[in-house]
């Protein structure tokens, strides 16, 4: 005999109910407590005990800063062509094809078009869990892109980081991105268009060290690990104990790394804010 699923959860063959919990309930890592699923979705997946930002994906950044969840997405056909042929504990190639897999996504981020109330803007969100969002070839191609396509329209770009560094299977192609996408925001500086730097959990490697510090407003959310090289680095090149709390996104608002520390909930209404100030002319 088989089972009969039931929506409160399952009947098996002595007719004793068993409900399913599994997947409905989360830990948090920072209080310990243990939360509701849908609590913790409903409240934009920030802990509702102690304020924990959890990791989100692009698209669920995507559907927070874009009015309705509605956007275009471009340059999405753009792959990787595994340039060096890298190989380390299994092929890189294979590594490309599983984080695609995963992910439903060509590499580790997304360019959208779209209106933050109102107002058109070109968002590039990484995604972390692709390679843990490190920038490759396609990455850098992606963003030079959209950053392009600000330039052009006049449209203000915002881009939110989510990643690891600079992809080392792909050796100077990776970190070749760093120079390539920094001198197209000189050239969209020089254009007057707005870009706004969005530093999540984590930003790390070439990617501070390039686009994600860039910004004419660098905002991150509560406790995001930001920084170049690891602490443990730091330490063993410096040999002297690092400060309490060093590179979290509040230790470097203190000291002058970045503009504003910014809860999600809040994220949305403060860019729009921001831009209303920065382009005080709303494009047509």
């Amino acid at each position: 005999m088989t089972w009969f699923k039931r929506q409160s959860g399952e009947l098996d063959t002595t007719g004793e109910r068993k409900v399913r919990t599994e997947g409905l309930w989360v830990k948090c890592e920072q209080c310990r407590q243990i939360i509701w699923k849908k609590d913790l979705e409903d409240n934009l997946n920030v802990c509702p005990k102690c304020d924990k930002h959890f990791r989100i994906d692009a698209r669920a950044r995507l559907a927070q800063l874009l009015d309705d969840n509605q956007y275009d997405v471009t340059d999405a056909d753009l792959v990787s062509t595994d340039p060096l042929k890298f190989v380390d504990l299994k092929a890189y190639s294979s590594r490309l094809k599983q984080a695609q897999s995963d992910t439903g996504l060509k590499d580790a981020v997304i360019n959208a078009h779209g209106k933050l109330n109102g107002r058109p803007v070109i968002v590039s969100a990484m995604e972390y869990s692709f390679i843990g969002g490190s920038m490759g070839e396609v990455v850098g191609e992606a963003i030079t892109r959209a950053i392009e396509q600000a330039t052009d329209s006049k449209q203000p770009i915002i881009i939110i980081s989510a990643s690891g560094g600079a992809r080392m299977m792909e050796g100077v192609v990776s970190l070749m991105q760093l120079a390539k996408i920094s001198a197209a925001l000189a050239r969209l500086d020089e254009a007057r268009v707005p870009y706004i730097s969005v530093l999540t959990d984590p930003t790390t490697g070439g990617v501070t060290a390039s686009f994600a510090m860039l910004g004419d407003l660098n905002i991150a959310e509560p406790g995001a690990l930001i920084g170049f090289a690891g602490p443990r680095v730091i330490e063993q090149t410096i040999r002297q104990k690092l400060p309490q709390g060093f590179q979290r996104a509040e230790f470097l608002l203190e000291h002058g790394m970045l503009d504003a520390v910014v809860h999600r909930k809040q994220l949305k209404p403060y860019i729009a804010r921001a831009l209303e100030f920065m382009t005080p002319t709303r494009a047509a």
